[in-house]
């Protein structure tokens, strides 16, 4: 297919394509000749994916960073912490992971990031959160569970890159929605007299 032809049929416009294309976010086409290209499915489904985690992913998020969420993990979360803190979220973290059967590696990007979380909470005096620390990790390994066998169902290589993206960005986003649906539901039970 041709350029308007995938501009169809992914619903992107012209001039993004040729914007993803330039930003290496849309692999190139098959040159037919010096100013034309031939396009596959594979060119139809990248612009509606890029479209679909710029539209509900992250705002303040670039398109490449979204894309590098696959060959890079989770932003950062940086939190200046003194070795007292880092010390006592590491010990958080590591009696968590042990009563689930997690590896933990301090200084890598999640550890590192669980650290600023737990030192953040504890420096603006929310540490009740901390009280449901074993109930969110069950709940996290659930959902890491379900993600990681459907994306083994995938297959190919590249689909199953696609889909971890898919899975950390919408997932992302599915998680905090489906989260905010039991917290109405929660409320009502809870507060309601």
């Amino acid at each position: 297919m041709r350029m308007a032809e995938l501009s169809r049929e992914s619903g992107v416009p012209v001039a993004t394509i040729k914007y993803y294309q330039r930003e290496g976010l849309l692999p190139p086409g098959e040159l037919t000749s010096p100013n034309q290209a031939r396009y596959s499915a594979v060119h139809v489904r990248r612009p509606k994916l890029v479209r679909a985690l710029l539209e509900i992913g992250d705002p303040g998020t670039s398109t490449h960073d979204i894309l590098g969420l696959a060959q890079h993990g989770l932003p950062m979360v940086t939190q200046e912490v003194t070795e007292e803190d880092r010390a006592w979220a590491l010990g958080r973290i590591e009696e968590v992971a042990r009563k689930r059967g997690w590896e933990v590696h301090p200084g890598s990007r999640v550890v590192e990031s669980l650290v600023g979380v737990l030192c953040a909470l504890r420096r603006v005096g929310h540490e009740w959160v901390l009280d449901a620390l074993d109930s969110y990790a069950e709940s996290a390994d659930a959902v890491a569970e379900a993600d990681v066998t459907a994306v083994a169902k995938l297959g190919a290589t590249e689909v199953v890159a696609e889909g971890a993206v898919v899975g950390t960005v919408l997932g992302d986003a599915l998680q905090a929605a489906l989260r905010r649906l039991a917290h109405a539901q929660a409320s009502q039970r809870v507060f309601t007299v």
